[in-house]
């Protein structure tokens, strides 16, 4: 049974006799949504469509987030317009839209980004708009019975905290954050509320101060930990999934689970945590600055809709998978491929109809066309359409441009973009360089093979049979020597993809051969006559990669003054050790921030540093660095923290990491 399927017979077990199930997900327009963010979507969607084989109604609830508070200004836009950050604090659905496309706000601009990108899916989504939520005044009531019980609120969040309330503390909260009329911020601090919970006098940060309604203001929004249980609530929500932070036993499920129960009277729905999505092999013209930004419609440059859903169907919640910019790209649309065509045949089992069940798309129809073959022949082609289908005819495989148009464009992306390394081109002239190093027998060997396909009457099984033989002919005493004779034909090989492409290895060669116009290649083998004046012509010099620009600093900061005397106890208190940097990572949640995962001497820790700026991931990588090891953990850019480097920061250098000694072991106390 797929895991989709056994969510939902939970949901249905749980409300046997509901007319319609609520499968719910949401997501905050801080930025364009990234691919990992897809999942929330998927999960919920397959559970709808379980429900739905099961004959129940059921709906897919998309919640746009809309009325969050800005927390910081996204790469793109800093890049774009100076000034944003003047909106953080403010809700998303307020802040100006900084690109010129007719959109009204910054949250309309990214919604209709991601709205238009997931079309092809066909999810047909509920959407739920929470800035007009709250401000048509739909959440009145739960915003009110929220502040009158904000006691039994603040006792539940407190019961999940490490840390003691401060005194006054409860008396002083209040769950909702009111949006200031003024600056449009939530810099906003409730001093008082009436008996009736109905009016607030507050203040603002900005210097404004007032009065508020909460029966007739609406500008206002309940705290994400209680927002979140008083929708389920109001929704009638059945199903939500979450991110693995979410469903820790401290995280926001198990507390909005409590105030959902105890402060709404509404059972949590089925919750499901999942992992988060990995990237394998970004590599060749891909960069943060120039390549894919990891949204919907640039994963979709690469991988069909279809194999998108697939990836998600076929990998557990609670298991990671990852998106291939590598060759792993290949094999998953060759899985993809085999299973569809055991679906198609009658011989997939259970478990594989499931998922084809799930990834396969209304008046859609995929063709298994090889992307392998697309990529290794189209490069040489140069994704000419008529040439391709020519090549696909010669060797067996007539498919026609109708057949391979929705994965062509995907394989040419793939290959310039991500393996530029992997496109192969023909050579212009002949490879003296090589030949002129191969000996008597080699050299033979290549005269045999020009001959050969100097004939016109071989077919594809023919010539792939005299590929094999032609070093055999020149073996002589190692012809009964098998390992010699393979080692021979490998040599071969490498030896004319060396003089067709440049390369040592490259499509299969008969195929290759069999499929390209012989005109275009037949004289590269050719050494028959002397070297020409083009041939024998230096290559123009290659064009010098620019480095990147230098950064320039300023003056160096006054120095400051000496913070107070401590003594030896309190300076033995702060625990340095030397720690490794094992792996490295930027954070799609921050434009500042990497995460390092470190050897400590007893085990592995993560630490979280705004040094994005400063170094690469492959600079830290395997440096020996001290780390404050016995700081408390904190939450930076949705990473615990466990820890924090020391570096040393001043106008004139920018923030330097302290690196030390490669000698000094892991583990080893800093005195």
């Amino acid at each position: 049974m797929h895991w989709s399927e056994e969510l939902a017979l939970r949901i249905i077990e749980r409300n046997p006799h509901k007319q319609e199930y609520v499968c719910a997900a949401g997501i905050s327009p801080s930025g364009s949504i990234h691919i990992g963010n897809f999942r929330d979507i998927a999960t919920s969607f397959f559970v709808v469509k379980a429900l739905r084989k099961q004959g129940k109604r059921a709906r897919l609830l998309f919640s746009w987030d809309e009325f969050d508070r800005m927390r910081k200004v996204p790469s793109n836009v800093a890049a774009i317009t100076e000034g944003y950050e003047r909106y953080i604090g403010a809700p998303y659905v307020d802040v100006p839209n900084p690109f010129d496309d007719g959109c009204a706000t910054f949250a309309e601009h990214f919604e209709a980004e991601f709205m238009q990108s997931v079309e092809c899916f066909d999810l047909n989504m509920d959407y739920r708009y929470q800035g007009a939520m709250y401000r048509s005044g739909a959440y009145v009531d739960d915003i009110l019975l929220a502040l009158e019980k904000r006691g039994q609120i603040f006792d539940i969040l407190d019961s999940f905290r490490t840390q003691d309330a401060a005194e006054g503390e409860r008396d002083s909260y209040y769950p909702v954050s009111i949006f200031c009329p003024v600056c449009g911020r939530d810099t906003t601090r409730i001093h008082s509320l009436s008996g009736d919970n109905r009016i607030a006098e507050y203040s603002c940060a900005c210097g404004h101060s007032g009065s508020f309604d909460f029966l007739r203001d609406h500008n206002c929004k309940l705290v994400w930990k209680v927002d979140w249980p008083m929708r389920w609530r109001y929704e009638q929500v059945d199903f939500e999934p979450g991110g693995k932070d979410h469903a820790s036993p401290s995280g926001s499920y198990q507390v909005g689970k409590r105030i959902s129960e105890e402060i709404f009277g509404f059972p949590a729905p089925v919750f499901q945590g999942y992992e988060f999505i990995g990237i394998k092999g970004a590599t060749g013209k891909m960069s943060g600055s120039t390549g894919l930004n990891l949204t919907a419609a640039s994963l979709l440059k690469l991988y069909q809709p279809e194999l998108i859903l697939w990836l998600y169907a076929r990998t557990e919640p609670t298991r990671a998978f990852d998106f291939c910019f590598d060759d792993g790209i290949l094999r998953q649309y060759s899985e993809f491929d085999r299973q569809l065509e055991a679906l198609r045949a009658g011989q997939a089992d259970e478990h594989t109809q499931a998922i084809m069940y799930n990834c396969l798309i209304e008046n859609r129809h995929v063709e298994t066309v090889p992307m392998n073959h697309l990529v290794q022949l189209g490069s040489v082609v140069d994704f000419n359409v008529p040439m391709l289908e020519t090549v696909f005819e010669k060797i067996g495989t007539p498919y026609k441009h109708a057949q391979f148009a929705d994965r062509l464009d995907r394989a040419r992306y793939w290959l310039e973009q991500c393996a530029p390394e992997n496109v192969n081109r023909l050579r212009s002239g002949r490879n003296w360089e090589v030949y002129d190093q191969l000996n008597a027998e080699q050299r033979r060997e290549i005269e045999l093979l020009h001959q050969t396909l100097s004939a016109n009457n071989y077919t594809l099984e023919e010539l792939n049979n005299a590929l094999y033989a032609i070093p055999k002919q020149t073996a002589g005493a190692d012809t009964g020597d098998d390992k010699a004779i393979k080692e021979r034909q490998k040599n071969f090989f490498a030896t004319v993809y060396k003089l067709l492409i440049d390369k040592e290895r490259g499509p299969r060669l008969y195929l290759f051969l069999y499929a390209i116009n012989k005109d275009d290649y037949l004289h590269l083998l050719d050494f028959s006559y002397p070297i020409t004046e083009a041939e024998a012509a230096p290559p123009p010099p290659e064009e010098a990669e620019q480095p990147p620009a230098e950064r320039v600093y300023g003056e160096p900061d006054a120095t400051p003054p000496f913070a107070p005397e401590i003594n030896i106890e309190q300076f033995e208190q702060v625990d340095l050790r030397v720690c490794r940097v094992v792996k490295c990572s930027e954070l799609r949640k921050s434009h500042s921030c990497l995460k390092l995962t470190l050897n400590d001497g007893i085990g592995e820790r993560v630490i979280v540093s705004s040094i994005k700026g400063e170094y690469t991931p492959e600079q830290l990588i395997g440096r020996k660095i001290i780390v404050v090891a016995n700081l408390k953990p904190a939450r930076l850019a949705g990473v615990t923290s466990e820890g924090m480097l020391l570096a040393g920061t001043n106008n004139a250098c920018g923030c330097k990491v302290i690196f030390v000694d490669d000698a000094i072991p892991e583990g080893t106390p800093v005195r």
